[in-house]
């Protein structure tokens, strides 16, 4: 039964978060309007678990649960946060908390959510994302009753196994996004939510057409490797059934919903920390929260911001690079001021300016300064028999090998480099290797699932122990052989 706290600590905490809000825009930030929910840990892990309250179900959720909420129960870790990006956005607050810890949560949330507002990589995100994962939800529930629950989350399994290769690059092309015209022309057309699904069967008449023009022509298909393996498929497979075609858009859209949150990660933890740190300062400067709750808040900030010996915490890092940025800004040299035209007392409008342009590669690329590695001791290391070593110190080394760690979000860069292999309509995929060896049981599976998609023999040439190496699936056997050099 869960515990329903004192109606005047709801009062408390209610007075706390609009103070809040209200010292959030004194210091110039322009959030959404946020809408907070008290709830108990089992949903707050829930959500945590499914990423957005209303998706589809699928067992992988349900492990991530477990997971989670066990951790929590053996106190090995605790949520103490969640918000949604959209318009209004949504924030949820774990009941158990006190009112100082939710109040501390909702001043983070602030930051959040003047980040979703205002950074450049989330302007194509969905602000309706909660409406459009729920009738997601529902569509893949009606296919279930359709065509089996099994065979759906087979699909699904298929589906979830490639979500990750996708061109988040995308709306930085301007032959991909529509034009502003065919947008409106987009706009006119619409009627209902369903309209992208009422498409799918046009978009497989058209790969079908596709198909046949390649046949028809001898010229490389692709004309240039895809890096966007789902839209390949959706595009292009000769087997995919029109709700099989639905369900990879539906996973290939939530997917890219998520990306500029791992864009930016490091800036987006750290603008909320830097703001959360001097929301809850001001609220004990005004006496809304009490010293004892002042010295609470310091323990909570503290741990947020915790250095990890084994891997980088984003709200340290980014914390720490925003306080440098804005540092540096304030108090220019007189070489930065005569070489650049730096004036001093900019700091606060630069980082705000960060805010809006940057994402964590150009973040780390421009600001993590050799000073910054030194006092933050940040170095790379690697497993060497059973012990980590460090393999390096060199700022620039340093900082070049985490901006690599983060390109493409430490995933195998993987690409559709021909459709019609062999003159036969199989799939050959490419990994780009840049140092990182595949799992190969891993791919091995995983070619089983891109085989079910594809309806025909799939490749993946990748390098491992130092060689070239090719995997293929047939649809009955993996086999694996040796590319010659």
């Amino acid at each position: 039964m869960t515990t329903v706290p004192e109606y005047s600590e709801i009062e408390r905490l209610r007075d706390a978060i609009d103070h809040a809000w209200q010292i959030a825009h004194d210091f110039g930030l322009d959030p959404f309007p946020t809408h907070f929910e008290l709830v108990p840990a089992t949903i707050m892990y829930e959500f945590a678990s499914y990423l957005l309250p209303g998706r589809f179900s699928h067992w992988t959720y349900g492990k991530a649960y477990y997971r989670q909420k066990m951790q929590y129960d053996f106190g090995l870790s605790k949520i103490y946060e969640m918000v949604v990006n959209t318009n209004p956005s949504y924030a949820f607050l774990m009941d158990m908390n006190n009112m100082l810890q939710n109040t501390f949560v909702a001043a983070h949330v602030f930051g959040h959510t003047d980040f979703f507002k205002n950074n450049a990589y989330f302007q194509h995100t969905s602000r309706r994302m909660i409406d459009k994962v729920s009738i997601h939800a529902e569509r893949i529930a009606k296919y279930e009753f359709d065509h089996g629950k099994a065979e759906v989350e087979r699909f699904l399994d298929a589906a979830l196994s490639i979500q990750e290769h996708v061109d988040y690059n995308l709306f930085l092309r301007s032959d991909d996004p529509p034009s502003h015209e065919k947008k409106e022309e987009k706009l006119k057309e619409r009627t209902s939510e369903y309209d992208d699904l009422w498409g799918l069967e046009k978009k497989a008449k058209q790969a079908e057409e596709e198909r046949d023009t390649y046949q028809l022509k001898p010229v490389k298909f692709p004309e240039k490797p895809e890096k966007d393996i789902l839209l390949f498929l959706i595009r292009h497979s000769p087997v995919l059934q029109t709700w099989q075609r639905d369900i990879l858009e539906i996973v290939r859209h939530e997917w890219l919903y998520f990306v500029p949150q791992m864009q930016t990660k490091v800036m987006n933890e750290g603008w909320a920390s830097l703001w959360h740190s001097r929301i809850m300062r001001q609220l004990g400067d005004e006496s809304v929260i009490s010293n004892s709750e002042i010295i609470e808040f310091a323990q909570l900030h503290s741990g947020v911001l915790s250095p990890s010996r084994v891997s980088l915490n984003p709200y340290y890092l980014g914390f720490k690079m925003l306080e440098d940025i804005e540092r540096r800004w304030d108090s220019p040299t007189t070489e930065e001021q005569e070489k650049f035209g730096r004036k001093p007392g900019m700091g606060r409008k630069k980082i705000f300016e960060v805010r809006e342009m940057d994402n964590d590669v150009s973040f780390l690329r421009n600001y993590l300064t050799e000073d910054l590695v030194k006092d933050l001791d940040l170095y790379l290391y690697k497993k060497e028999g059973d012990e980590w070593v460090i393999v390096e110190k060199n700022w620039e080394k340093v900082r070049d090998g985490i901006v690599a760690s983060m390109t493409n979000f430490n995933q195998p860069y993987l690409v559709v480099d021909n459709g019609d292999y062999r003159g036969n309509r199989e799939l050959y995929i490419k990994h780009l290797f840049e140092g990182q060896e595949l799992d190969l049981v891993y791919a091995e599976k995983t070619l089983q699932y891109v085989y079910l998609c594809w309806g025909r023999p799939v490749h993946l040439e990748t390098t491992y122990d130092g060689k070239r190496i090719l995997l293929s699936y047939d649809g009955e056997r993996n086999s694996k052989s040796t590319l010659e050099k």
